[in-house]
């Protein structure tokens, strides 16, 4: 564990901040204002009001207790320069939050030096939150708080795959992913950042994303890192930077992933 850090306590913090802007938002047609940012391979990129008043109180408790620390954050950009980094999404999701499925969730990660050391990502609809203290990875929810294990010793043929949509799919032929269905248990879509959580805790096996920002994947790294997991680009490199991204609960399996990905 990297010192000098600050305590899982004070993500918590976060979160709940975070949590009084999201929560009256969410199923709810009268306070929540949609915008548009639209990006490449996306005719609609939704943001709302929830997203920016989210990252708003998130940033002003960094700054009161840790002026010193860097910034970056989906809404607003990066501030600040220095060797630890905060890693903002407030709504990673937009897209189930607006049909109100919660999917969604509010990621904070922090680097060291580039490195993904502690995490957290909140449901605070289902009142669920996993996250990464720099040893071990948890999960505290309904039934209780437990530590996080990925699930290992399974062959390809037993795992269950996950992408968030089809959709890029086809933009990306270079990227093998119907052959890697064709040899997995099962492929589910649609579940964003819970379905890494979920890889975390051991119901899902593979994870890939494409084109992801440091944002959408630096708070779920550790996550998955300290409950066992791995994840990197496709070509095997660190994911803090983003990119094509997958995620495996077991290493050895990530290596059979990669090889077939790449094709």
């Amino acid at each position: 564990m990297v010192h000098n850090l600050p305590d899982i306590a004070f993500f918590h913090t976060l979160t709940d901040a975070a949590a009084e802007q999201t929560l009256p938002r969410y199923r709810s047609t009268q306070n929540l204002h949609i915008g548009n940012k639209p990006k490449e391979g996306f005719r609609f990129d939704p943001v709302t009001d929830a997203d920016r008043e989210a990252e708003r109180a998130i940033r002003a408790l960094i700054s009161a207790h840790y002026p010193e620390h860097a910034i970056l954050g989906e809404e607003f950009g990066a501030v600040g320069d220095g060797e630890t980094q905060w890693i903002l999404d407030p709504v990673d999701g937009t897209r189930p939050f607006l049909c109100g499925i919660p999917v969604w969730g509010t990621l904070m990660g922090l680097l060291h030096h580039g490195r993904a050391v502690m995490g957290m990502m909140s449901q605070p609809f289902t009142q669920e939150r996993f996250w990464a203290d720099g040893v071990q990875s948890w999960y505290r929810g309904p039934y209780g708080e437990h530590a996080l294990q990925t699930r290992k010793n399974l062959s390809l043929s037993q795992a269950i795959l996950h992408t968030t949509s089809p959709e890029p799919v086809p933009r990306h032929p270079g990227i093998h992913f119907q052959p890697l269905t064709q040899q997995t248990l099962m492929t589910r879509y649609g579940g964003e950042c819970y379905a890494m959580a979920m890889l975390a805790a051991g119901h899902i096996d593979i994870s890939v994303e494409y084109g992801l920002q440091p944002y959408d994947i630096a708070a779920l790294i550790p996550i998955i890192e300290q409950a066992g997991g791995i994840v990197t680009t496709l070509d095997g490199g660190r994911p803090e930077g983003g990119g094509n991204i997958v995620a495996s609960g077991d290493p050895q399996l990530h290596q059979q992933v990669l090889a077939l990905l790449n094709g």
